[in-house]
């Protein structure tokens, strides 16, 4: 009987420690290590969709060769948007939810925010 219940003791045991490690460990750990990419191709991807849309809707008003060309050129720029997918489908599978990634892409825009002000500001046309 003393066995038995060291072993359930020992199984207990590897259960936690198991599930510690999937809920806990793996989160922060992939969080650490891609956070700061996972920010970058978020903002990267968010403003290539921005930039397709309004090539889509220039080409809607002005069917010229130029607006289509801009159009077939921000169409290629949505690929960067599958290496956010990856990274996002990577994340989850360390462990991070979906509460998580938005928590970090709201960082990554706050952080970004500025710059592009800052960006905007330096190159606007003042008149």
């Amino acid at each position: 009987m003393n066995k038995f219940l060291i072993s359930l003791n020992i199984i207990g045991s590897i259960a936690c420690i198991g599930l510690a490690t999937k809920f806990i460990a793996l989160p922060f750990i992939g969080t650490k290590i891609y956070k700061e990419d996972y920010k970058t191709l978020m903002f990267l991807c968010d403003n290539v969709m921005q930039n397709h849309l309004i090539a889509k809707n220039k080409v809607n008003v002005d069917k010229s060769n130029e607006s289509i060309k801009q159009l077939q050129a921000a169409e290629v720029g949505l690929l960067s948007c599958n290496d956010y997918d990856t990274m996002r489908k990577k994340l989850i599978s360390w462990g991070l939810t979906e509460n998580d990634l938005s928590q970090i892409g709201i960082e990554a825009l706050e952080e970004k925010a500025s710059d592009v002000r800052t960006f905007v500001r330096t190159h606007e046309i003042k008149y």
